[in-house]
This record gives structure tokens, sequence and C-alpha cells, in this order.
């Protein structure tokens, strides 16, 4: 989940989108001519051996595909984070992005290709440690942060800076990935991003940057909820060579059941938001669990109609906002509104389906960033968060960014957590 009153996409300044599309366009220039490659060619990494590449072929994280995206130097990349109001400090390196493709699964299990953006600082160590970094909620594409320089690109770009290797999965559907995106599925958006981190080894081993294994997990918004799920798949042991040292997710939905839902109707959230993140939710989780058989069961018309198409990620947000009603009263049926505010059956699977990912005792410190001032997604999440792992034993201080919006809560949060990170890895 993304924003306050419109998703990312439409509150992020025409200006600052047009600022990052020259920097970046710009740089992938450059760095292709470097390579002395084009896009298609570079996808075939240099001194890859073909034997090596052939032998995990078939497997989950397999890398399929290295497309170099963006080449900045140091002050390129001040210039974007200030753009967003972002603080700088700790701005220490221009950096090289590069577009991902790896073999992950659906939802279902089944075979399928997933995108994602990885970022690599220009000098610190030569083996870097690796943020995972999963994005909030995009309905178009090309919003992800493998193909679009807006808001998804803060977060990577402001960690590889500081110094780290940088994994960002597009998720499913987003990207260049094939297929719609299962918007808030927890458990495929985790297997791509675990997916990713494998692709992820295999591209900064070609690129000569090698990872040394150390994971700093972080996201924001539908992220935030990503990255605590990802938390416990690393701390569980899913892939032995990766080790989770710090966890710092910023203003997830961790409590649909009994934060994000109730927030919806009582004020917390607002209207636009709340009408988007319905609409969204439910077209995509219809497909995942019984919650209607006919659209007409939970939207009202004409919304009925084009609601679904609305969400086939090649909708902007600009364009999918006019098409729907101000208010959930007026989106929803009579009877999906009450059922909406008392979840049994397929609205209950599917709620309880992404809840309970706090519900566990990390081995690594973690901080819980938001702002009581969000009307996305309330702050009542992150303390119903923090108390799940207080159950536990696990003291997360949940970090209260005040007044903030949705946005602006992670773009203060942002540099907070690199010097985080910092605090962290130098005690290792």
């Amino acid at each position: 989940m993304e924003n306050n009153n419109v998703p990312t996409a439409q509150r992020t300044s025409r200006a600052q989108r047009r600022i990052a599309r020259r920097t970046t366009a710009a740089a992938a220039v450059l760095v292709l001519a470097a390579l002395g490659v084009a896009p298609a060619a570079a996808q075939q990494s240099a001194g890859a051996p073909a034997a090596a590449h052939s032998a995990t072929a078939h497997g989950r994280g397999t890398l399929l595909g290295i497309t170099p995206v963006a080449d900045l130097d140091r002050a390129d990349v001040a210039r974007f984070l200030a753009s967003g109001g972002m603080d700088t400090g700790t701005v220490r390196h221009g950096l090289r992005a590069y577009r991902l493709t790896y073999r992950t699964v659906t939802p279902q299990g089944a075979p399928t290709t997933a995108t994602g953006l990885l970022a690599l600082p220009k000098g610190g160590p030569h083996r870097l440690d690796l943020v995972s970094d999963t994005h909030g909620t995009m309905a178009h594409r090309d919003y992800a942060p493998s193909v679009g320089e807006d808001f998804g690109r803060f977060a990577p770009y402001l960690h590889a800076s500081a110094g780290r290797a940088v994994a960002a999965p597009d998720y499913l559907g987003l990207g260049k990935g094939p297929g719609r995106h299962p918007y808030m599925d927890t458990k495929s958006a985790v297997t791509a991003s675990v997916d990713m981190l494998r692709a992820s080894r295999t591209a900064a081993r070609r690129l000569n940057r090698p990872l040394t294994g150390d994971v700093y997990a972080g996201g924001f918004s539908q992220g935030g909820q990503v990255a605590m799920a990802l938390g416990r798949a690393l701390d569980k042991g899913v892939d032995r060579n990766f080790r989770l040292r710090a966890l710092a997710p910023v203003s997830g939905p961790y409590d649909i059941e009994n934060a994000e839902t109730p927030a919806l109707f009582d004020g917390r959230v607002n209207d636009t938001s709340a009408v988007f993140y319905m609409s969204y939710y439910l077209t995509a989780q219809s497909r995942l669990h019984p919650l209607y058989k006919d659209t007409s069961e939970a939207f009202r018309k004409p919304y009925a109609d084009v609601v679904d198409d609305l969400f086939d990620s090649h909708h902007t947000e600009e364009e999918i906002i006019p098409a729907l009603p101000a208010t959930l009263k007026e989106l929803l049926t009579d009877d999906y509104y009450r059922r909406l505010q008392h979840l049994t059956g397929g609205l209950l699977e599917a709620a309880r389906a992404q809840d309970g990912n706090c519900a566990w005792k990390p081995d690594v410190p973690v901080r819980l960033y938001s702002s009581s001032g969000d009307t996305d997604v309330p702050i009542a999440n992150a303390r119903n968060c923090a108390a799940d792992l207080a159950a536990r034993g696990v003291d997360a201080p949940v970090v209260d960014q005040g007044p903030a919006d949705h946005n602006t809560t992670y773009m203060k949060s942002g540099p907070q957590i690199v010097r985080w990170f910092d605090a962290v890895a130098a005690r290792h």
C-alpha cells in the first residue's frame, strides 16, 4: 500500500519524474556505451560459462538476463534523492543499476519469470552486503523499480549510494514479468523476493562485485509487509547463502484483519486511498480466494463492469482513480460493504493469509518505522506488529515520524535506516 490520498505515481510531481527520467535515461546510454553492448547483448553476462548456466536453467532464482538501466555519479544520486525531499547525507558513492530477469513461480507454484532491480555502488568494499528492498503498491507495471525512474528507485538508490548492493524485486506481473500482479499476496511476493536475492547473487558475482551473504531487509507499505515475511523466511533458513542481519520495514499493513480493514471504514484511511486499495485488493485476491463469483456481487454498477480491467497492470493511477467513485459506500454493494466490516468466509481467509508475519522471534534487531499522520497505512499496523514481536520476547521499537503522510514517512525514514544499518554492520 502506498501514498497519502493517491498512490505514488500521482503524488510524485511531474518535475521530479522528469528529472529522474532525464538523469537515468542519460545514464543508461553511458553505461551501455561503456560496456560496448546493446541492451539485448548486455543480457549475456561477461565471462559466464554456458555449462554453469545450463546446470541451473530450470531452478528458482536462475538468472536469465542482465540489462544495464542506470549509471549515476554521486552528484546524480544526490540530486535524484533531493528531488523527493530526502536527506542526502548518507550518499557516499555513485551507482550502476541493472534489470535482472530470473526464474520464479506463480502463486500456484507453476514456473514463471520475474524482473527486479540490482543496484551496485561505485566504490566501497569489493564484497558487498545486500539490502533487500521491497516496494509499495503499484498498479502500472512500468512503475516497478527495474523499469520506472520514479518513487520505486528512491530506496534502492539511497542504499546503494551508501555502499551496499540492493536487490529490489518488481514482484510477479510488474516490470517485465508476465501476467497480472497478485496484489497483496504475501506468499508469492516472498518467493519472488527470495528468488531475486538468488539472481542478484549470481549477477553480482558476474559483475565482479560478489556478495557477502549478509542481508539487511527493508521495504515500504505493501513492501513493509513483504519485508517482515521475507525476514521470517531468511531466519528459517530458506537459502543457506543468505544471513539476515537486520529488519527495518516502513509503514507495512501487517494486520489487515484488525488494523487496516477497520481503518478503511472509520476515517483513519482517506477515502481516495481506501477506494483504490480495496478495488485493487478485491480484484487481485478474487483470483486466489473465494471472494465472489461475479464482480457485481461486490461492486455497484457501473464499476462492476470496469473495475477488473482497470487493474490489468496497463492502467496508471491517473487513469484508475477518476474511473472509480469517491467513497467505499459508492463503490461497494450494501451487502459487501457490511461483509468487509465483519470479515468471514473468503474475505477472512484472504486477510489471514497475509497476516501473522510479525508472529515470530527474529534473532536480529528490528525497527518498525511508521507515522501517526499516515492516512494510508495507519500506525496501528506497526503497533500491532510490535506487540506480536514483544509477546515473543522481541523489543522492536516503533519509530513514529509524527505528522508525515505516507510517502513522506519513507522519505524521512530511509536515511535513518541507512545509518542504523551502518551501526548494525559495525557490530559484526
